[in-house]
């Protein structure tokens, strides 16, 4: 994706000058209040105190600045998996562990942008690639839950499938309700999410580390 339109040389008088960052923080902000599709470039120029023509000095369009957001989660989701794919060591159930515990630390630390993701409907082309983006994570996520179960780790009355489902959407529910500053931090919540799900799948018998 070509980077966010830069900053004029000299900026005009009366006229805020942002940084790039600034803008894409306070437009993820705006859309998901007010909906990415609810949201015109008027409104975004109104939450920058920019005039409608100006706005257009600091960003390219609204959709770049959606896919710019996207793409901040998806790559860091994404990350989280290529981490733990190339463990060689270790069994395939603390590979999905870890990645359920990075993925929790993702969302909070990329919280605006992994909630924008999670409202995606996959009405523009950058929304579509987003989602086709995302499957291919679940899929890959599909995989680590079907090789921890294939190893005994994971009790084998339920379908990986459904139980990648559940356990992911446990973890993606967390942006409904955490905020920043909240009570709970990162590690509480991994710790929460891990003790209530991995007791419940692991399969009777000896401990799995």
């Amino acid at each position: 994706m070509p980077p966010l339109a830069g900053h004029p040389a000299a900026p005009r008088r009366g006229r805020p000058d942002y940084d790039q960052e600034t803008v894409l923080r306070r437009a993820i902000d705006l859309f998901s209040r007010q909906g990415y599709h609810a949201t015109s470039m008027g409104d975004l120029a109104r939450e920058l105190s920019l005039t409608k023509s100006s706005i257009y000095h600091h960003i390219r369009s609204k959709e770049d600045l959606l896919e710019t957001a996207l793409n901040e989660a998806l790559d860091n989701l994404g990350a989280v998996l290529d981490r733990a794919e190339a463990h060689r060591t270790g069994s395939a159930y603390q590979k999905l562990c870890d990645a359920v515990e990075d993925s929790i630390e993702v969302l909070i630390a990329h919280l605006p942008s992994v909630t924008l993701l999670l409202r995606v409907q996959g009405i523009s082309m950058v929304e579509q690639d987003a989602l086709r983006r995302r499957r291919k994570i679940d899929d890959r996520l599909v995989t680590l839950v079907r090789a921890a179960a294939a190893e005994g780790a994971l009790r084998d009355d339920l379908d990986p499938y459904l139980i990648s489902r559940l356990l992911f959407g446990m973890v993606n529910s967390l942006a409904e309700w955490v905020r920043p500053n909240s009570r709970y931090d990162a590690r509480q919540l991994t710790t929460a999410v891990a003790t209530i799900v991995f007791d419940g799948l692991r399969a009777p018998g000896p401990g799995i580390g």
